[in-house]
């Protein structure tokens, strides 16, 4: 997501942060470039009008002239506008008061309410909260098995409803059952439709009233663009959306309905979903995502990411293997393993300072079909095998890569890549770098 735009807003900066001095002409010609931009990548108009204007007023004045260098100047200038076109500050949940709190999500329908449910009420529970699904779509057919299906996995309890129960009347008795099994958040999964219709909007409005949420949020399809926008619009003047959760945005959307709903509609984008899986769903931060867009990376959230998933005990455990050259593949496997939770190698390099500079992110992207080969290969080897490599020979490679699949000049490859990389991390190790987990790449 915003590939494209980060693409065309480098060029611009390019070419101004190559010029000695500003003037007032070419601060307007880089602006209509950002505005062209901006309008290619869906961003409602009347937002971008407003956003270039903040962003010429305050260029044309002393704050860029008189800097020693006005290029890097206009980028910061850009970068503060777009954090607080995208509403300044994080949105948290309020889940104050007493429990159980209510959360409401609402959206058409394929706009991924049913997973994003079981997301948020994964990502609650990490945060110390005990959260209880509750399937209120008794229309989409198999809506409410997706739902059990969903918190089976993820070990949340969801409420059964009987059979012949209206939604209203679900979500009454859902909340009801939270309090008496201690719950204190209780997540709706309401109906959608494939478009706003009297009936969808009567029946939220009903349970709005009846169950009193303390928040409503709009799960949003980010491929649909100005779709979204208009959509949470509609959504807003019925019921009053306290956010809004933006789904997909790991995709190819044009990136115009996040840096356009908290001007147009006036709710904060609090969630985002980045990934199918059920992890992949992040706290909204407009400052992160405004780096993003300008190709500065997001190194505060891969850091956040590593912390919850890399063990610090396992790290210094793996740190003193490494100082003593007894790392073998089994760690091998560990870190590969650890690595792939931190989400897609793409996702990765994307967060990294710099990487946005380079004019398509795809030719740096790992396949990650490479990934699945090496973990079936260290699969098929033998414990005696991962811990020490110099024992395969020629017959246990061919049995090796009979067992998984590949074949034995792969196996080979993974040897030999294998073992620079092992004295790469021991040589870093032994220079006092170790205290970061190594990846295995």
């Amino acid at each position: 997501m915003f590939e494209s735009l980060t693409d065309k807003l480098n060029s611009v900066f390019k070419k101004v942060t190559g010029r000695g001095k500003l003037t007032e002409a070419n601060i307007q010609e880089a602006l209509k470039e950002v505005r062209l931009a901006l309008l290619e990548a869906d961003v409602n108009y009347k937002v971008v009008k407003k956003f270039v204007e903040s962003v010429r007023q305050r260029a044309v004045g002393q704050e860029v002239m008189e800097s020693l260098t006005p290029g890097q100047q206009l980028i910061k200038i850009v970068h503060q506008e777009l954090i607080s076109l995208m509403g300044g500050e994080v949105s948290g949940l309020d889940l104050g008061g007493k429990p159980p709190h209510v959360i409401m999500l609402v959206g058409l329908q394929g706009s991924g309410k049913t997973t994003t449910a079981a997301k948020l009420a994964r990502l609650l529970r990490k945060k110390g909260r005990h959260p209880y699904l509750v399937p209120a779509d008794i229309y989409r057919p198999a809506a409410i098995d997706q739902l059990q299906k969903l918190g089976a996995q993820t070990g949340i309890p969801v409420f059964e409803p009987l059979k012949g129960m209206r939604p209203e009347a679900i979500c009454l008795e859902a909340k009801a059952e939270a309090g008496r099994r201690a719950c204190d958040v209780v997540i709706l999964d309401t109906a959608g439709r494939l478009h706003i219709d009297e009936d969808l909007m009567a029946e939220l409005e009903r349970i709005k009233e009846q169950v009193a949420p303390k928040e409503i949020l709009l799960v949003a399809d980010a491929m649909t663009g100005q779709d979204a926008v208009n959509v949470a619009k509609s959504f807003d003047q019925l019921l009053d959306l306290s956010g809004v959760i933006l789904t997909k945005m790991e995709g190819d959307a044009r990136g115009g309905a996040a840096l356009s709903i908290m001007s147009v509609v006036g709710k904060p984008i609090k969630f985002i979903g980045v990934g199918e899986q059920l992890d992949a769903l992040e706290p909204f931060y407009p400052d992160r995502m405004a780096s993003r867009i300008l190709g500065m990376g997001d190194v505060l959230t891969l850091i956040e990411k590593a912390q919850e998933e890399f063990d610090q005990k396992e790290a210094l455990k793996l740190q003193k293997k490494l100082q003593k050259s007894q790392f073998d593949f089994e760690d091998f496997l560990t870190q590969l393993q650890q690595v792939k939770k931190l989400g897609s190698l793409e996702q990765i390099l994307s967060m990294i300072p710099g990487m946005g500079q380079f004019k398509k992110l795809k030719q740096f992207k790992p396949d990650e079909r490479e990934l699945i080969k090496v973990e079936a290969i260290i699969n098929s080897m033998t414990r005696e095998e991962r811990r020490n490599y110099k024992i395969i020979n020629g017959s246990r490679r061919r049995r090796i890569a009979k067992g998984s699949g590949t074949t034995v000049q792969d196996v080979n490859r993974l040897i030999k890549n294998f073992v620079q990389t092992k004295k790469m991390m021991e040589r870093v190790t032994k220079k006092g770098l170790g205290g970061m987990p190594p990846f295995p790449v």
